[in-house]
C-alpha cells in the first residue's frame, strides 16, 4: 500500500532560478512538479521525504534552461488487487456507492453487497443491515485512480466507529 522508494527526474530549470539558492529552487520545483501525480509503475507519490543527490547540470541549446538529474526518496501509495484498505463513503444511491481511500476513488455495486444489507433512501440514502449498521466499504483494486470494490467476503464490510452518534 505505502511504500517509501527512490526515484530519479530530470528537472528544468530557467536561468532566473540561478544563484545561492539554485539547490532549494530544484527541491521547491521538484516538490511541485512531482508530489500528487501518479505513475502506472509507482502509484501516487504521497510525498517527498528527501533528495539524495543533484546530479551536474546540462546546459539546453537555445533556450539556457539547464536539466539537473535529481535522485529523491519519497512516499508513494501503490494499491495492488486483493488488498483491503478502509475507504470512506462518499455517495450513496441505489445502484451501490461510491468510496473514496487517499487518492483512489471506489465503486461497490450492489451486487457486490450482502444480501442482508438494504438500501434506505431519505434524506441519508444509505446501506443498512438487519442489526441497524450503516455500511463502511473496503475494496478491490481495478486500476490505479478508480476501483470497483466488495464487501461481500469474508472480514469485509461494516466498520464501527466509536465517535458515531449512536
Amino acid at each position: 500500500m505505502f511504500f517509501h522508494i527512490v526515484l530519479e527526474r530530470n528537472m528544468q530549470l530557467h536561468p532566473r532560478h540561478f544563484g545561492p539558492n539554485l539547490r532549494d529552487k530544484l527541491v521547491a520545483k521538484l516538490m511541485k512538479d512531482v508530489e500528487g501525480t501518479c505513475s502506472g509503475r509507482h502509484g501516487f507519490v504521497v510525498a517527498i521525504t528527501g533528495v539524495d543527490n543533484i546530479g551536474k547540470g546540462l546546459i539546453r541549446d537555445g533556450t539556457g534552461f539547464v536539466t539537473f538529474p535529481v535522485k529523491y526518496q519519497c512516499v508513494v501509495f501503490r494499491p495492488f488487487k486483493g488488498e483491503i484498505l478502509e475507504a470512506v463513503v462518499t455517495m450513496v444511491n441505489k445502484m451501490g456507492f461510491f468510496a473514496e481511500a487517499g487518492p483512489v476513488q471506489i465503486f461497490v455495486s450492489n451486487h457486490l453487497i450482502p444480501d442482508d444489507m438494504e438500501f434506505q433512501s431519505g434524506d441519508m440514502p444509505n446501506y443498512t443491515t438487519s442489526d441497524g449498521s450503516v455500511c463502511f466499504g473496503a475494496w478491490l483494486p481495478l486500476a490505479l485512480n478508480f476501483c470497483i470494490g466488495t464487501i461481500k467476503d469474508d472480514f469485509l464490510g461494516v466498520i464501527n466507529d466509536p465517535g458515531a452518534a449512536a
